[in-house]
């Protein structure tokens, strides 16, 4: 019996000492790589007071009330868009509402950077949100002309918001959004 139990002690001791002699490897924590391609923009016919230049990957549609949603289907996305026409010395209401939209997410925000857009040349005046944080939207704007136009917009995800997530989206759809503002022409 004791040969045995000599036996098993050194049987053990072998299989220990030859395990122990692996070195650990340690793996880098996966990243998620998500590549979009590289926007081509487009000049679109609206029918409504407002023209603009949309990227080829998204894909339009009207609403009523001259109201356009566009869609990128691969990344789950929904720009809204709504137009309203400025009467009755009614400007500042209709800014107090596009500021209000923007700063109801704050609960969830972490940050809300502001980024004012001037362009006299073509009289489109705006704002654009930046919506940092786990928020319902991940960006809004609103332009106008300040005499009888007014387009505010807000981006959507079809997803539970996680910023870290949906990170690449953003930044690649706050570029979308940028390049709207700066192409919106008014009839």
């Amino acid at each position: 019996m004791k040969i045995y139990s000599l036996v098993f002690l050194l049987i053990s001791s072998i299989f220990i000492f030859a395990s122990c002699e692996d070195d650990v490897l340690v793996k880098p924590s996966a990243m998620l790589r998500l590549d979009y391609s590289k926007p081509e923009y487009r000049t679109v016919e609206t029918g409504c007071p407002y023209n603009f230049s949309m990227n080829g990957n998204a894909t339009m549609v009207k609403k009523k009330n001259c109201g356009t949603n566009i869609y990128y289907p691969n990344m789950k996305a929904t720009l809204y868009l709504t137009y309203q026409d400025i009467r009755n010395n009614n400007l500042d209401s209709l800014l107090q509402d596009a500021q209000k939209l923007a700063f109801d997410h704050t609960i969830k925000a972490n940050s809300i950077p502001e980024q004012p857009f001037i362009n006299p040349d073509k009289k489109v005046y705006g704002m654009f949100y930046m919506i940092n944080g786990n928020a319902a939207t991940q960006a809004e704007f609103y332009v106008t002309d300040s005499i009888n136009h007014f387009l505010n917009g807000a981006l959507y995800f079809d997803a539970k918001p996680n910023f870290d997530s949906i990170y690449p989206a953003v930044i690649y759809l706050r570029e979308d959004i940028r390049k709207l503002m700066e192409t919106i022409t008014w009839e």
